[in-house]
């Protein structure tokens, strides 16, 4: 029995968009625009307008040419800008729109999770609801039964469970949604970013779900823009670019060359103009910027890179300073904050007027996998209250994990933590004999 979960052949979705968008019509409208319809085109001929409307409609290909295999347990995290294809993918998959051309197989139950809104009726109650997918699944009452106290027991809202869902909030519509999805014991289980929407905790327990479900031999398709998430859970990656798949390899090397591609990184900031820098009359930055080992400008690195943190500006008005480093995770939490006072010549000294240029290093093996934002502080020495320089989000930069032995993991082959931070620590193993051995 083959063992491929999904399979897909030349996909691709075509959609056209710019043309005037039609209302509903009533069955007299419509009956009326039968009779009317060879007067008006008759009118446009006359008039030169063999088309009419249709001359403003325009095509875009939502996806063209995707072709694809997916074994059953694998985990396949599909990453890619906004607006590359990759929720018209699932939505495909998931039988929610048809493609223009070609063929796809999927092997077993769907149960997917694709947006708020999606597969639930908003006039039914939850539990109702819980029953009607049920249903779409094919599942027998019995099963659904036996499933139903701990799809309301996961989702936390067992005191609205009989409540019309068109009262929940968001948050309670996704926990019910996932919950749905995940316990219906569906063979392909499809996921998009929709899990935003939830609370932090609640996103770590539906990671932790779909792991589980993947080591029972079930297969999941998860779309996000979290790459430490994508990086966490799944084994394989497609990267979605205008509608193709540029790239499907190991996760690690998909999304390292996904962040290549300086989405949404700036690797450098310079103000020419001394006048709107930021800063006062005191200090004025003149530029950022983060470099490697090389000392290009660079905005993605493994976890074992040198990362190289720079800034220069200019002292106005002499006085003592103090230069700050924060860096943040893509969950927004503050990772560290480095300053330069603790090794600097110039700490507790009056800095004179003229131009300096600060560097910090981030070695290798201390970040953890994951997006990261740098914010620059500058101010009076030993008084944080006076700010001279505030320039925040100045840059931003993305680690992801190599999967090299020779690192922090060593040989520990499976899914590292998420974490804030993944030092290279020392260890000593001592052997102490067999006294315990024996007692």
């Amino acid at each position: 029995m083959s063992d491929v979960a999904i399979r897909v052949e030349n996909l691709g979705k075509l959609y056209h968009i710019g043309g005037p968008q039609a209302r509903y019509k009533t069955i007299r409208e419509s009956i009326q625009d039968g009779f009317t319809a060879p007067i008006r085109r008759a009118g446009r001929l006359i008039k030169g307008h063999a088309h009419g409307a249709a001359e403003l409609d325009q095509t875009i290909w939502a996806l063209k040419d995707v072709s694809f295999e997916v074994k059953q347990g694998e985990v396949v995290g599909i990453i890619g800008r906004n607006g590359a294809g990759k929720s018209t993918l699932l939505k495909i998959l998931s039988r929610i729109t048809e493609p223009t051309e070609g063929e796809l197989m999927l092997r077993g139950r769907v149960g997917s999770l694709l947006e708020v809104g999606t597969g639930f009726h908003p006039e039914l109650t939850g539990r109702e609801n819980i029953y009607l997918n049920g249903a779409i699944l094919g599942m027998k009452r019995t099963e659904i039964n036996r499933k139903f106290d701990e799809i309301v027991a996961f989702s936390e809202i067992d005191k609205f469970i009989d409540t019309p869902v068109k009262h929940y909030s968001s948050g309670m519509y996704v926990r019910l949604a996932f919950s749905v999805a995940a316990h219906l014991e569906p063979e392909v289980l499809l996921v998009d970013e929709v899990l935003a929407v939830g609370d932090a905790r609640f996103q770590l327990k539906c990671l932790r779900k779909m792991n589980s479900i993947s080591e029972e031999g079930r297969t999941v398709l998860f779309v996000s823009h979290n790459m430490g998430a994508v990086q966490q859970l799944c084994s394989r990656a497609f990267l979605i670019e205008d509608g193709l798949i540029c790239r499907d390899g190991n996760v690690a090397s998909v999304v390292h060359d996904y962040l290549s591609m300086g989405l949404d990184q700036v690797g450098e900031r310079i103000w020419a103009d001394i006048k709107s820098s930021p800063g006062n009359n005191t200090v004025r930055l003149q530029s950022v910027r983060i470099r490697g080992e090389n000392g290009e400008i660079q905005t993605a690195y493994t976890v074992r890179d040198l990362v190289i943190l720079e800034v220069e500006y200019t002292v106005l008005t002499k006085c003592p300073l103090d230069v700050y480093f924060y860096v943040n995770n893509e969950r927004g939490e503050c990772v560290f904050v480095t300053i330069d006072n603790n090794n600097s010549p110039w700490a507790s000294k009056a800095r004179p007027v003229g131009s300096y240029r600060n560097t910090c290093m981030i070695p290798g093996d201390f970040l953890n996998a994951g997006s990261y934002t740098v914010h620059n502080f500058i101010s009076q020495n030993l008084d944080k209250r006076v700010m001279h320089v505030a320039a925040r989000d100045v840059l931003n930069f993305s680690v992801v994990d190599d999967m090299d032995a020779s690192g922090v993991r060593g040989n520990y082959a499976y899914k590292w933590p998420t974490a804030t931070v993944r030092p290279r620590l020392i260890w000593n193993v001592e052997y102490l004999g067999e006294h315990w051995v024996h007692n």
